[in-house]
């Protein structure tokens, strides 16, 4: 693993013109003066007709290529360089943007031949579904090995298997795949926002020292399985809810647990089972809702109850005497 070095304590004595400077750094000249023209690296010194550069320039193109490879912009190493100038360490930030780009998963990429691929789909070769499955990154094809695939995620390629042999189609499991990352993506950037403002904003809003740094990097591990453990819980929460309703709204009051009913005791009303229409039932559950769904049902009945007593004890009671004319 390549190290950032503190090129501020390299010699400032010049020593190269720009062509030994890309050999020694292994880019070219053109790539020197477009970094010099973003400000990205210091001026040369003016040796008559010559431009040199010194060990500082070597070193400061040597931390330009590592960020590169880290996946930095040049705007963003920019500011980073910046910050390394003002007096603030790099060792520290690059610590924390370790941390922030390893895996968040203990998940290890496997490799998968187009045979077992289709053997695993039931024998389904579908070039159009292979060719959808690499633009949503479940798989990637790997260099010089035309019938092979890397796996980013095995469990994800599991689980769309599983819902093939269930008989779900492939567009329709890449189809919901897109929805679902695109919900997913959602999530992860209001929880980030939420960390943001509560957790890592003191960090946010300056260069932050070596130590800063540090100390958000070892913010970042305790934090890290927060997120899934929360989406977990609450996807088993949802999952359990709407579940149940939704086979209660498809079977009916026979999806319902059945309990045994105590005897009546002397006074009690008999517990009476009704069987009511599924269209009635259906409808009332459209209406209120399925949890109270046998709450409106019981009132309902208790109401018609009432009102016919009211109307038999109006028809049996005695009829005023008409006044007299």
């Amino acid at each position: 693993m390549s190290t950032v070095t503190d090129d501020r304590a390299a010699p400032a004595y010049p020593a190269y013109r720009i062509d030994d400077l890309a050999r020694e750094s292994g880019t070219t000249v053109r790539t020197i003066r477009a970094y010099q023209d973003r400000g990205l690296l210091p001026k040369p010194e003016r040796r008559g007709r010559a431009n040199l550069y010194s060990e500082v320039h070597l070193g400061r193109l040597h931390q330009i290529a590592e960020l590169l490879e880290r996946g930095y912009t040049l705007a963003s190493i920019k500011e980073l360089l910046e910050a390394w100038d003002a007096g603030t360490g790099l060792g520290g930030v690059l610590g924390l943007v370790s941390e922030v780009d390893r895996p968040w998963s203990d998940e290890r990429p496997a490799r998968i031949g187009r045979a077992e691929l289709v053997a695993r789909f039931g024998g389904v070769d579908d070039d159009g579904a292979i060719a959808e499955a690499v633009e949503l990154g479940v798989l990637e094809p790997v260099p010089d090995a035309e019938d092979e695939f890397l796996v980013p995620s095995p469990q994800e390629l599991a689980v769309a298997a599983e819902l093939h042999a269930a008989g779900v189609p492939l567009r329709a499991i890449s189809g919901h795949l897109r929805e679902l990352r695109g919900q997913v993506e959602h999530i992860a950037q209001r929880f980030l926002q939420f960390t943001s403002e509560h957790v890592f904003r003191r960090y946010l809003d300056h260069p932050p020292s070596d130590a800063e740094a540090t100390e958000a990097a070892a913010l970042v591990r305790r934090l890290r399985p927060l997120a899934q453990q929360t989406v977990d819980a609450e996807l088993a929460r949802a999952m359990r809810m709407l579940a149940t309703e939704l086979v209660q709204r498809h079977l009916g009051e026979a999806a319902q647990p059945q309990r045994p009913r105590p005897a009546a005791r002397p006074g009690e009303a008999e517990h009476i089972t009704v069987t009511l229409p599924a269209s009635t039932v259906r409808s009332v559950r459209a209406l209120t809702g399925p949890r109270h769904t046998a709450a409106f049902i019981a009132a309902a009945t208790e109401r018609e109850v009432r009102a016919r007593t009211m109307d038999a004890l109006t028809k049996d009671a005695p009829h005023p005497a008409p006044h007299p004319q």
